[in-house]
């Protein structure tokens, strides 16, 4: 399937182009190219980071629930002595 293009003016400064530049001339890529695959980068990074946020959060939630679990248990369990 192909991806759909649009087309995008930014401003960026003179050494952000000259480095996007220098990439594109080494990886024998558009300078489109070298920005996409930032971007794309920085999204993944990002995608990681909330998830990695969100597994923390439900671990807290989950340790949570075991002590209450662990509390009620305890009540209605006998202890094995």
């Amino acid at each position: 399937m192909a991806t759909r293009v649009e087309k995008l003016t930014i401003s960026l400064p003179k050494s952000l182009i000259l480095f996007a530049d220098e990439v594109a001339n080494e990886e024998n890529i558009s300078r489109s190219k070298v920005l996409s695959n930032c971007l794309r980068e920085f999204a993944q990074k990002r995608t990681i980071k909330l998830m990695e946020e969100g597994y923390k959060a439900m671990a807290k939630e989950h340790e949570q629930f075991a002590e209450i679990s662990a509390e009620a248990a305890s009540e209605v369990v006998p202890p094995w002595d």
